[in-house]
C-alpha cells in the first residue's frame, strides 16, 4: 500500500499527551527486538519513518503515525526487555493499561512474533490481555526470511498451535527485507478497520 503521508504524530508517554483525533487506530506490539521498527517501515514504505536500531527496547513511549489522515498506527513499548528497572516497567504496564482500557478508537492489535522462536511468556500474556480486552487480532511472524523455507511451514504450524490460535487470528509470514506478507497484512489490517 502507497501512502501520501506517513508521520510521527506524537511519542506520548501518558494520556494527556495522547492526539486529539477521531481516525481508527490499529495497535502495534511485540516483544524488545522483534524487528517492530524494521515492519512500520516495510508496511508503510518509508525508509525512516520508525528508529530502527541495534539496541532493544528503543520505544519506550506510545508512538501514533498518521497514514494518510485516515488512520493511525500505534507503536507500543516492546516487551520482555530484561534491563528495564522494575519501576520502568510497571509505567510501562500502567500505559498500556490505560491505553487498552480507555482508547475508544483502536480497532485492532497487530502482534509480532519472531519466526524463528517459539513464542515467550510475554508473548501468551499479550495476546490474553487482546483477549481480555476484545481487541481482533493478526499476528504476524517476522524474519520468516531467516527461516530456512523447507523448514517454515513447520516452524508456523508450532507457533500457531502453542499461541493456540482462533481462525479469526491469521498468522502471517514476514520479512521486512524481502518484502513478504507485506499484501497479507494490509488486507488483514484493512479487515480489522472495517469491523
Amino acid at each position: 500500500m502507497q501512502f501520501q503521508k506517513a508521520e510521527l504524530v506524537i511519542s506520548a508517554p501518558n494520556r494527556q499527551s495522547w492526539p486529539d483525533s477521531d481516525l481508527p487506530e490499529i495497535v502495534l506490539a511485540g516483544r524488545s527486538n522483534v524487528g517492530k521498527s524494521s515492519f512500520i517501515n516495510a508496511i508503510t514504505g518509508r525508509k525512516k519513518l520508525a528508529y530502527v536500531g541495534n539496541t532493544p527496547g528503543k520505544t519506550r513511549l506510545l508512538n501514533f503515525f498518521n497514514l494518510d489522515d485516515r488512520y493511525m498506527l500505534v507503536d507500543v513499548p516492546g516487551y520482555g526487555f530484561a534491563s528495564l528497572s522494575k519501576t520502568q516497567l510497571m509505567q510501562f504496564a500502567d500505559m498500556m493499561e490505560d491505553y487498552f482500557a480507555n482508547r475508544w478508537q483502536k480497532k485492532g492489535l497487530v502482534m509480532l512474533v519472531d519466526a524463528r522462536h517459539l513464542p515467550t511468556e510475554d508473548d501468551f500474556s499479550m495476546l490474553e490481555y487482546a483477549r481480555y480486552y476484545q481487541i481482533p487480532c493478526c499476528i504476524v511472524a517476522t524474519k520468516s526470511d531467516k527461516v530456512k523455507p523447507s523448514r517454515l511451514a513447520h516452524q508456523l504450524k508450532q507457533l500457531s498451535k502453542a499461541l493456540e490460535l482462533h481462525e479469526d487470528e491469521p498468522l502471517i509470514p514476514f520479512s521486512a527485507r524481502t518484502k513478504k506478507g507485506i499484501d497479507e497484512v494490509w488486507e488483514k489490517i484493512q479487515s480489522l478497520l472495517e469491523a
